[in-house]
């Protein structure tokens, strides 16, 4: 089978992406846990492309790679691609979110993801992207979570963190963007007869 190595050391995410290719006969493995990717674009485009180029040149393997964040409509899309850094703990994060967002009635918010896929050369074959919109509470759902418990999905009747599988792979957006890449990745990795 067809190795594709996942451009994340987050074992979580790996996880998650692992089982929204699950359909596909291929294996996957996570990129080498001493490999640190610096995350220097100005867009999660330019962000997976940097992971899934270093992953495919280090690995050898089909690479794919995603970038993700949040955004809020009434912090002018912020934190955007910069979610992962906003604070230095899940604690922090959301205590700060909920602070700049005050008593702001106006509380849409998007998660928004972006996978690339490249060759073992490093070469970018397709990038998709997909979007899930909710709102934000005013507390978190849950303890230990992050953005994730904060974020309500209408059409679930619960939090992005509170998902199962199936509701990730069709409302969450890493899932709406692994079923984009999908058709390519099969194409390419040779999984169409």
């Amino acid at each position: 089978m067809p190795l594709l190595t996942i451009a994340s050391g987050n074992p979580r995410k790996v996880a998650e992406i692992e089982a929204m290719l699950g359909p596909l006969a291929i294996d996957v493995q996570r990129q080498p846990s001493d490999l640190n990717i610096p995350e220097t674009g100005s867009s999660y485009l330019e962000n997976a492309l940097l992971k899934a180029k270093a992953v495919a040149g280090v690995a050898g393997t089909w690479a794919l790679a995603d970038d993700s964040g949040l955004e809020v409509d009434a912090l002018n899309g912020e934190p955007g691609i910069y979610s992962a850094r906003f604070a230095k703990t899940n604690e922090e994060k959301i205590t700060k979110l909920l602070a700049a967002l005050e008593n702001n009635p106006y509380r849409s918010a998007r998660f928004h993801s972006v996978m690339v896929l490249c060759d073992p050369e490093g070469h970018p074959i397709k990038d998709a992207e997909g979007i899930c919109w909710g709102e934000l509470l005013n507390k978190p759902a849950y303890q230990g979570g992050e953005f994730e418990s904060l974020f309500w999905v209408k059409e679930a009747h619960c939090t992005y963190g509170e998902l199962n599988l199936a509701q990730l792979l069709k409302l969450g957006s890493r899932g709406k963007a692994a079923r984009a890449i999908a058709p390519s990745l099969k194409k390419e990795l040779g999984l169409i007869p």
